[in-house]
């Protein structure tokens, strides 16, 4: 009988015959599937082995199992979305007693409807939905600039030692210049205008960004990265397949920090040199003493926040149905 390699030999199907891959072997298709149950095994805790005999529990999705461990009153969405209305409405009555019983008065702290009254002013004027288009216009424009370069610049210091010994000590000591330290130099090289504007946002955003993604790029698993390399993962496909699904949890937590970086840029950004927006509504507010416009301005500034938010949160319940990912609530 004569012996023969069976490293060399074929698969077979049941019937005996040949079966291979339609279009030849693709060693990096199977290289990314071999890294992904890796990755899928390696984030399972306290798993062990399944004996031959035993039949292996189906595992469990991050979602699933966050699910599982909330109150039974919060996994309804519209009874978690009434729970997250008690407090707000708690500090608009806290507002009304102090306004109304003689703490405040109506100069420093107008009533709730007082502070209506001023935006359906300002709405019947036209100028609210002006002031309100023009910041969010803002934002998003600085938030994609920042947020872009922030993670390009993350990567390149989290994934190559080299650049990370050149360029983390200076652009760390950008990171510690407050947000108004930039106004004046802005204003005298780009000059009055939206450049400026949004620049400044831009640098609000750029910095929390970076620091999470170079900073989680520089902690994925080595033996993932390893395992995904000797498959013939490299470079952008290495990035794009294996490093950037393990640390998207941390892109998320530096995005939502981005925007809300974002928006107190603004501010600064319309302190000073501008006659639109929300943050020049807060200090020509000051100047007239309105202080029910003011208040409005700060209001709007929160619920923008709150609703800007929320559509990360839409990219990140799209995220763990991408990549099942743990989220970062």
């Amino acid at each position: 009988m004569s012996t023969h390699d069976t490293s060399s030999a074929a698969p077979r199907s049941s019937d005996g015959a040949s079966r291979e891959a339609p279009g030849g072997t693709s060693s990096e298709a199977a290289g990314v599937t071999a890294v992904a149950t890796l990755s899928d095994d390696d984030g399972r805790h306290g798993a062990g082995a399944v004996a031959p005999g035993d039949v292996a529990a189906p595992s469990d999705t991050p979602a699933a199992a966050d699910s599982r461990t909330r109150p039974s009153a919060l996994r309804n969405p519209w009874a978690l979305g009434l729970i997250g209305i008690v407090l707000p409405v708690l500090l608009v009555l806290v507002w009304h007693a102090l306004s109304t019983n003689g703490t405040f008065s109506p100069v420093q702290l107008p009533r709730p409807s007082a502070v209506l009254a001023a935006g359906w002013e300002l709405l019947r004027s036209g100028d609210l939905w002006l002031h309100v288009g023009i910041s969010t216009q803002r934002v998003i424009v600085g938030f994609l600039i920042g947020s872009g370069l922030g993670l390009l610049l993350g990567a390149l210091l989290g994934l190559s030692p080299w650049a990370r010994a050149i360029g983390s000590p200076t652009i760390g000591a950008l990171r510690a210049v407050p947000s108004l330290a930039w106004v004046p130099l802005l204003l005298l090289w780009i000059g009055i205008g939206e450049n400026s504007k949004v620049t400044l946002v831009a640098i609000g955003a750029f910095f929390p960004v970076y620091t999470t993604v170079s900073a989680a790029l520089r902690h994925v698993d080595r033996h993932l990265i390893e395992a995904a390399r000797s498959f013939g993962l490299r470079g952008v496909k290495l990035f794009t397949t294996v490093q950037l699904p393990a640390v998207l949890p941390s892109v998320i937590s530096g995005l939502r920090l981005a925007l809300a970086q974002a928006w107190l840029f603004l501010v600064a950004a319309e302190l000073l040199g501008s006659s639109m927006g929300l943050g020049f509504l807060l200090t020509d507010s000051q100047n007239n003493g309105r202080t029910d416009r003011l208040l409005l301005a700060i209001v709007l500034l929160a619920v923008l926040g709150k609703l800007t938010d929320a559509l990360l949160g839409i990219f990140e319940r799209w995220t763990q149905r991408r990549w099942g990912v743990t989220g970062t609530r």
